[in-house]
């Protein structure tokens, strides 16, 4: 299905393809710790029923990803009902297009048939400064539950270490 298709972005149902094209693209911008297997899970959420995974082309190349989960699992909200926005990438050669604003905008429509709030993790490291900006553009708010640490709160003073397993929640009122 397309979602979005004007001035040389597209956004689209992820297929089978996207997971080797996201993975060596990520590779090659210095993301090695990146997985195919991700991808290919989420191929198989949507092929449950379990998620929407969307991927964005710029002048028809791969150049960024979103997923939204109906009723997640997992996270502040997991098990409650509320929907929420995984793993928003947009690829570093990419960037400054609006993919991502357009992106969110997408899994934000899509959050609203099922719930009028929507959630998402985001990281606390420098890597993830960009996408902190833009959710709290987007009118993210922190959702007070604090720092999660390898899918848990992570009590006070407990030691961490600031990789991508530390995030915290931010909550959006969607209408």
């Amino acid at each position: 299905m397309i979602y979005y298709n004007l001035n040389d972005i597209v956004v689209r149902d992820m297929i089978e393809s996207d997971p080797e094209i996201i993975t060596t693209e990520e590779h090659l911008q210095g993301w090695v710790d990146q997985e195919i297997d991700k991808y290919l899970k989420r191929l198989q959420d949507v092929a449950n029923g379990k998620c929407t995974s969307l991927v964005a082309e710029y002048k028809g190349n791969v150049a960024g990803y979103i997923n939204v989960y109906p009723n997640a699992m997992w996270g502040a909200f997991g098990g409650k009902g509320l929907p929420e926005i995984v793993d928003l990438g947009v690829l570093q050669k990419y960037r400054q297009h609006g993919i991502g604003t357009i992106l969110m905008q997408i899994a934000e429509n899509i959050a609203g048939k099922y719930a009028d709030t929507v959630y998402l993790g985001v990281g606390i490291n420098k890597n993830y400064g960009a996408a902190q900006r833009l959710y709290a553009k987007r009118g993210f708010i922190p959702d007070g539950t604090g720092l999660w640490y390898k899918n848990k709160v992570l009590e006070p003073y407990a030691d961490m270490k600031n990789d991508d397993d530390a995030a915290i929640y931010m909550l959006k009122k969607l209408y």
